[in-house]
């Protein structure tokens, strides 16, 4: 399963939609990443490939940063992903 997870101006928690194959993942970072690079606003419609009644609706110019991961099977105690500082 892959997640994509997208940053929020204003939000402090990310918004996440998975995906079963990693071609759909990188399909839906770079259509996020075009709306972005775009400047223009526009809506998009995600949905979530693991629960797919799970839908939102966001313009693209909140949207701050977008990544793409692998989601593991491992515990809760690991790192989140993404970018950050160890101290």
């Amino acid at each position: 399963m892959y997640v994509v997870e997208l940053s929020l101006r204003l939000s402090p928690m990310p918004i996440a939609v998975q995906r079963k194959e990693l071609h759909d993942a990188q399909s839906l970072y770079g259509s996020v990443r075009e709306a972005i690079e775009s400047g223009h606003p526009k809506v998009l419609d995600l949905s979530c490939e693991k629960d797919e009644h799970k839908q939102i609706s966001l313009l693209s110019n909140e949207i701050l940063a977008v990544q793409l991961y692998e989601k593991s099977a491992m515990g809760a105690g690991n790192k989140r992903p993404g970018f950050s500082v160890d101290s």
